[in-house]
């Protein structure tokens, strides 16, 4: 279950990087969320809870569009239910 979550995270995150109207500096910590996340030799309580905060800081940026804010809030959703 964990891994299908990880997996569309990580797919979230590529469509986040890839997006020209997000802020150089967003895409950059999605692009940092993307490799943490995906650090097998990691714990994954570990990575995914790094990835958590990486993008709840991000996700208070006032320069960050709606629409990337969105799918930032729904990746912190989807980590969350893995933590618990």
């Amino acid at each position: 279950m964990s891994n299908e979550i990880i997996s569309e995270v990580s797919e979230i995150l590529k469509h986040i990087m890839e997006n020209n109207s997000v802020p150089r500096n967003i895409r950059k910590a999605a692009e940092d969320s993307n490799i943490i996340l995906n650090d097998e030799e990691e714990d994954e309580t570990v990575r995914v809870s790094s990835v958590i905060i990486k993008l709840d800081d991000i996700s208070n940026d006032p320069n960050i569009p709606v629409h990337a804010r969105t799918l930032i809030w729904e990746i912190l959703s989807k980590l969350e239910s893995i933590k618990t």
